[in-house]
């Protein structure tokens, strides 16, 4: 399992809470977090107000005009992702072309990081496809977990379709260390643009809809997701429908059963096919890039299937599915070790088995290319002795090393790559997101964004090889990298370069499927360096103790950290507009548009969809003309699925909405601003995570406490540069959260890799 998650991998969703009447003139105060109490009646005195509480920044306490949101509205745990969480099923609804900056005829940086991603995925699995063998997982199964396997090599000895799928993940060949540097390294031409579906074909597929009963409006992205023959494919086998992200098993259920009538049933091999691969697809939304075998069973009956096992074995033997079975790499205990009370332990056959686990093609060649591509850096780097702090001394003796440690450590990778460029290496500092590349540039480092670097957009291009000329990737935000991403990024590094991974461990995971630097961590396949530098002031010190467990209260005589309690929905919603709006602007001095909003979930009454209609009623009220934004409107942007970026909509037309993001312009197509576009006043904690503004406002509604863990506490507090407010309806939930709450892990295939690929007897 993974972090809570709303939508998409981590944000909870929030339970439905009919929101108390708000009552006026509501006084309000703060107190330390973890331990807030009803607020006091209007004009009554509260005699019990902590004395080193800090007052909210704004001395006003009547209630404003903040719209109330609708307490009807639902949130559910299924319903469908936000723009920027969604890694995406196969990437074929990200496939449209975006124009470029400025409405020029060039590629956008998210066309070219995507057309990159597929031309590097291509080259791999060519790599493998030219390669023998069989799959070498599963040699120890039994049971039912062997008849998965038989069918597995059924597929493999021809006997039944999807060969393609099994053919064995042998590592990369090496490339050959280049002679002398080049002169100049080579770009690779602007990728071309993905084709988008003929109108034939989409008319196609309206009509088989309108057959079925299904939105016609489905037509373009059912048509891009697959492909030419999605007319007949989809009336042949109506299921394939919950390839379109979005769609549930009982809306496909009932578009089959008025395309086929009696045809079909709950068993239809057809259904169950498709339910394994959408439930395994669901499973990547919250981070598993694999499932165990009894959870894929479990998800199939709640489908009304009535054999999961059968369905399963289906699923792998047509090649939709693999599976897996990691070898144990836990040393036995010796006998001089051994307990002469005990009895003799078992024999290592008859020890528990690792769980069997079902995993989609693209994760298992991701993980499996991204273990062999860290195996290549490690063997292949050239040892040398760095003078300097211990991170310099690790990365000069080793072609790998983490590096760990808050906001203040990031100084130390960014010194690290500047005295590598004095001893005349090529180095390069990556970032995930472009506040981040923004952060390091106005502190005089120079970072380009690894979606950047994977386009072809930015860094030192590539050789022949398709590699980049570097000695030395230094990437920042480690966490934040999802498997597929890595993978590419790792394969694209030369023979005998170092790489040094550094992030925060205790913040949320990668929207994507993965938890590389987690995995890479406990492995323990490489130096690990902890930095000593601790986060300076108050919100240092909250943070700081949030990631041991402790929710501490803080001196802030500077307003650094506000706590605001409230009783209800509502009134949280309230709160947080007039903060935003007029509190933190007056007595902080941080304008709203340097503020940001983050909440536990989208659905809910306070969760973002609730925040933003009412900050934009405040902040930038209008009729919403164009798709429902207006000029001026803050929005969240995801140009691929998995990445959020924040921008503000300067103008639109009969083509689609331009969008000032950072310092460019970016168009966004009128196709594409439904899937790509949300308001962004308001965010959740992990569109949020990987970056920082001088003011942020978490909103806590009671409704929210199922969706708190100490990773999205220490995440959503850890965004404040300089002024933190917590709009507190939790109670204690939030103290037990820090406490108590461990987010749960997601089910991936890295670790045990990696520990086969590097681990020395000795560990």
């Amino acid at each position: 399992m993974t972090e809570p998650s709303g939508e998409t991998a981590p944000e909870a969703a929030q339970p439905t809470e009919d929101p108390q009447e708000e009552t006026p003139e509501a006084q309000t105060r703060t107190e330390a977090p973890g331990t807030p109490e009803a607020p006091a009646a209007p004009g009554e005195p509260d005699a019990t107000e902590e004395p080193r509480a800090t007052e909210e920044p704004d001395a006003g306490e009547g209630p404003g005009a903040g719209e109330e949101p609708d307490a009807g509205e639902e949130s559910e745990a299924t319903e469908e992702p936000e723009a920027g969480e969604e890694p995406g099923s196969a990437g074929a609804d990200v496939a449209a072309s975006e124009s470029g900056a400025g409405g020029t005829p060039e590629l956008s940086e998210a066309q070219a990081e995507l057309a990159a991603q597929r031309e590097l995925r291509a080259r791999i699995e060519a790599r493998k496809a030219d390669k023998g063998g069989t799959v070498s997982s599963g040699a120890k199964l039994s049971g039912t977990a062997a008849d998965l396997l038989a069918a597995v090599r059924a597929v493999e000895g021809g006997a039944a379709s999807g060969s393609a799928f099994y053919e064995a993940p042998e590592p990369a060949p090496r490339r050959p260390a280049p002679e002398a540097v080049p002169a100049a390294t080579v770009r690779p031409p602007a990728p071309e643009r993905a084709a988008a579906p003929t109108a034939g074909t989409t008319a196609a597929v309206r009509e088989v809809l309108a057959r079925g009963g299904a939105p016609e409006a489905l037509a373009g992205r059912v048509a891009a997701a697959l492909g030419e023959n999605a007319a007949a494919a989809l009336s042949e086998d109506p299921w394939q429908l919950l390839a379109v992200s979005g769609v549930r098993p009982e809306q496909a259920d009932g578009f089959a059963r008025a395309l086929l009538g009696a045809a079909c049933g709950p068993d239809d091999p057809r259904r169950t096919v498709a339910l394994t691969v959408w439930l395994l697809e669901r499973a990547a939304l919250q981070g598993h890039t694999a499932l165990e075998i009894q959870a894929v069973r479990a998800g199939l009956a709640g489908h009304a299937v009535p054999d999961p096992e059968q369905a399963v074995e289906t699923a792998v033997s047509e090649g939709a599915v693999l599976v897996f079975q990691e070898e144990e790499t836990a040393e036995p205990e010796s006998d001089e070790d051994a307990d002469p009370s005990e009895e003799p332990s078992r024999p290592a056959a008859e020890e528990p088995a690792s769980p069997v686990l079902l995993g989609l093609d693209r994760y298992a060649l991701a993980e499996e290319s991204l273990a062999d591509g860290l195996a290549r850096l490690v063997k292949t780097a050239t040892a040398d002795t760095w003078e300097g702090p211990e991170l310099e001394r690790a990365a000069g003796a080793h072609g790998l090393v983490l590096h760990t440690g808050g906001e203040a450590s990031r100084a130390e990778p960014v010194a690290l790559a500047e005295a590598a460029a004095a001893r005349g290496l090529r180095v390069l500092v990556a970032v995930h997101s472009d506040a981040g590349q923004h952060a390091l540039g106005a502190a005089g480092a120079a970072a380009v964004t690894v979606g950047g670097l994977l386009a072809g957009t930015a860094g030192p291009g590539r050789d022949e090889d398709g590699a980049f000329a570097l000695d030395l990737l230094v990437v920042l935000d480690a966490p934040q990298l999802d498997v597929e991403t890595a993978a590419m990024l790792v394969e694209s590094l030369p023979d005998g370069c170092r790489l040094v991974l550094s992030g925060d461990p205790e913040v949320l995971g990668a929207p994507g499927a993965g938890r590389v630097f987690a995995d890479a961590l406990a492995a323990r396949v490489c130096p690990r360096v902890a930095s000593r530098l601790p986060d300076p002031g108050p919100l240092g010190e909250l943070v700081s103790g949030i990631g041991v467990g402790e929710l501490n209260q803080v001196e802030a005589p500077g307003k650094e950290v506000v706590i605001v309690p409230v009783r209800d929905a509502g009134e949280a919603v309230h709160r947080t507009v007039q903060l935003v709006a007029d509190s933190v602007p007056r007595a902080i001095g941080v304008p709203p548009e340097q503020t940001q909003v983050v909440t536990v979930g989208h659905g809910g009454s306070a969760g973002t969809r609730a925040l933003n209609a009412a900050l934009k009623q405040r902040l930038n009220p209008g009729p919403g003309r164009f798709g429902g934004y207006d000029p001026g409107d803050r929005v969240a942007y995801a140009p691929v699925p998995g990445r959020t970026v924040t921008g503000t909509v300067l103008s639109a037309d009969a083509e689609g909405l331009r969008l000032r993001r950072g310092d460019e312009e970016v168009h966004v197509p009128k196709e594409r601003v439904e899937a790509t576009l949300r308001h962004g006043w308001a965010l959740t904690a992990h569109q949020a995570a990987g970056t920082r503004w001088p003011a942020v406002v978490v909103v806590l509604p009671g409704d929210a406490a199922g969706g708190l863990s100490r990773p999205w506490v220490y995440t959503a507090f850890g965004r404040a540069e300089r002024h933190l407010s917590v709009v507190h309806g939790v109670d204690q939930a939030l103290a037990r959260a820090v406490a108590e709450g461990v987010a749960p892990e997601r089910t991936t295939r890295l670790r045990p890799l990696l520990e086969g690929l590097l681990a020395t007897p000795e560990e």
